[in-house]
């Protein structure tokens, strides 16, 4: 299975278009040892030809534009890529969407919650849902899917979606009942090698059951957005939290670093990478951290293959 990283960044991208924290500062002059990165977003595929991308950043055309695989192959209109899955409704995984408006069906995989809140109850999204335009396959948590194109081909690979503790959107309105599925995590697995990863780009918190999953695959992707609980306010670009918007820190006693530590035989990687976050240059001490302890930074273009 073959793994692209299309993009790393949290919302807003690094550096971000209005900030001036010293990363984005630095990375402007050219002082800051690290690269600029996308808002985030992988591709998956089992054979190099055919590919699903995990969502569909504002950035998506770019993206797409900088990795050849997902270029037209034949015909007047065509595209390589076969579904979508969404790991949450948030604006900086969704908008990406729109640029794919005039392509023929697209196979979506989301939550109900997902599904109503970008395609149901926005209209900005009512060109995708045109008959024809999207097939939606509703996912629940812990159940496995083949991952299938719109019009019923097998891709080779396989999903199964955990409902994780996240937020909802600042956009949304709240639905009757609870709020699981708004945040997902997914694992995906190559239907005959058996070899996956699990793609977490947003988690509030670990539970012990969610934790006993993450050592049954070969890499894991993980949401390193904030190193720490107060970044934001630390660096004067506001005063919301870490967990008030949905991400784990990194860095503390309670922090994934800390609480994912066991993870010995698996490749570890954090992605969606906020452009307050110290990690983003090389020579911190946090990134020396993180090298010390066996992770890896996700940057846009990085290929895995599991």
């Amino acid at each position: 299975m073959r793994i692209r990283i299309l993009g790393s960044a949290a919302g807003g991208g690094f550096p971000q278009w209005n900030c001036n924290c010293e990363n984005c500062r630095s990375a402007r002059g050219g002082a800051l040892r690290g690269a600029a990165r996308t808002q985030s977003s992988i591709a998956v595929s089992a054979d190099g030809d055919r590919w699903c991308v995990i969502n569909a950043s504002p950035d998506l055309r770019s993206q797409i534009l900088a990795f050849a695989p997902l270029a037209p192959r034949v015909g007047t209109r065509d595209t390589a890529i076969d579904a979508i899955l969404l790991s949450d409704a948030e604006i900086d995984h969704v908008a990406g969407l729109l640029s794919l408006r005039e392509t023929q069906a697209l196979r979506i995989y989301c939550s109900a919650p997902v599904f109503e809140w970008v395609f149901q109850s926005n209209p900005m999204f009512a060109a995708l849902v045109e008959p024809g335009k999207i097939v939606w396959t509703a996912v629940t948590d812990r159940v496995t899917h083949p991952i299938r194109t719109a019009d019923d081909r097998d891709t080779g690979l396989a999903v199964q979606a955990f409902f994780v503790p996240g937020k909802i959107p600042r956009y949304a309105r709240a639905l009757p009942g609870n709020a699981d599925g708004a945040t997902l995590a997914y694992r995906i697995v190559d239907a005959r090698s058996r070899s996956s990863i699990f793609y977490v780009p947003v988690i509030r918190e670990l539970d012990d059951a969610f934790l006993a999953e993450l050592p049954t695959v070969e890499c894991l992707l993980f949401d390193g957005s904030f190193w720490s609980e107060r970044e934001l306010e630390a660096h004067g670009a506001g005063a919301r939290t870490a967990s008030s918007m949905g991400h784990l820190p990194i860095g503390g006693a309670h922090g994934s670093l800390e609480r994912l530590r066991h993870l010995n035989g698996t490749r570890r990687i954090y992605t969606h990478v906020n452009n307050t976050n110290p990690i983003l240059d090389h020579r911190s001490p946090e990134r020396r951290a993180l090298v010390e302890s066996g992770w890896e930074v996700a940057e846009d273009g990085m290929d895995l293959e599991v």
